[in-house]
């Protein structure tokens, strides 16, 4: 295991990496000496935020939706660079709602996007690092896949299923040298929340924001949750939940059940009377 001092990975990709958490997840590992490449669905994104951190940062366009163009990116850096240390798949978006509101493009999104593309990089990485005997796969969750998180069904069920996949596959690549880890942060103030995908009579992000607030009044920074989970890379943490309602939550799931479901029913609660009332206004 190394120190924090120690972790020096050489060569990184991150997903999603054009803004919010995968950005500054690139910054942190560019900052610790790797070069780093910054892969996005925005390609001006990308390559403003590669250009903004300067030498041994370079940018890739890429659908993390897309399994062949995954592969190509991972491939493709391997081949340049003879090695990748870090794979992270951050790449994600954000879904909000009660049942009712969502539609089947809503769940197609989030399983293309939020379980998908994480499979597709765990899949492009994996031959190149179990081949090396090293390397680290970090797999961008939530405070949402470790606890249920209502009116939002579509992304507590994609992230449930990342941390499942990623503690799982972290006991099978362990004799291969390979280590695995899960970041679940609770919520934190990035473009994700405005960002939210879009289908008839659907929800914008200010009314994901006011949701979110049910949940957890105030929102983590990208910056920090960024360091912690560099520094979990570095301590070779299996889950790496940043903030402290997420580990009072999480905690709180494990040891004290029926009080901690008793809180996310009345936040669901809450949910639907903030409907009702913005139904009312209309």
């Amino acid at each position: 295991m190394f120190s924090r001092n120690e972790f020096q990975p050489k060569v990184s990709i991150v997903t999603g990496a054009g803004s919010g958490i995968g950005l500054e997840i690139a910054r942190e590992l560019h900052r610790r000496g790797s070069h780093v490449v910054l892969a996005d669905l925005d390609e001006v994104k990308a390559k403003a935020a590669a250009d903004d951190l300067g030498a041994g940062a370079t940018a890739v366009q890429v659908d993390v939706a897309d399994a062949d163009a995954v592969r190509e990116v991972v491939d493709g850096v391997v081949a340049e660079h003879g090695r990748l240390d870090v794979m992270v798949n951050n790449a994600g978006i954000a879904l909000g709602g009660l049942l009712e509101e969502l539609d089947h493009r809503h769940w197609d999104k989030a399983l293309d996007v939020n379980l998908r593309g994480v499979i597709n990089g765990v899949m492009a990485a994996y031959p190149h690092l179990t081949r090396q005997g090293s390397g680290h796969i970090l797999n961008t969750a939530s405070l949402a896949g470790l606890i249920p998180a209502p009116s939002m069904l579509p992304y507590t069920t994609t992230k449930h299923a990342v941390v499942g996949l990623s503690t799982a596959l972290r006991a099978e690549a362990a004799s291969l040298g390979v280590k695995v880890s899960v970041l679940c942060p609770g919520f934190v103030d990035t473009p994700l929340l405005d960002e939210v995908y879009a289908a008839p009579d659907s929800f914008g992000g200010s009314s994901v924001r006011a949701r979110v607030r049910l949940m957890q009044p105030k929102f983590l920074t990208a910056q920090l949750t960024a360091k912690r989970a560099v520094d979990g890379l570095a301590s070779n943490k299996a889950v790496i939940p940043v903030g402290v309602f997420a580990h009072v939550t999480w905690r709180a799931l494990r040891y004290v059940p029926p009080v901690a479901r008793g809180v996310i029913q009345l936040q669901a609660t809450g949910a639907r009377r903030l409907n009702e009332r913005s139904a009312r206004r209309s």
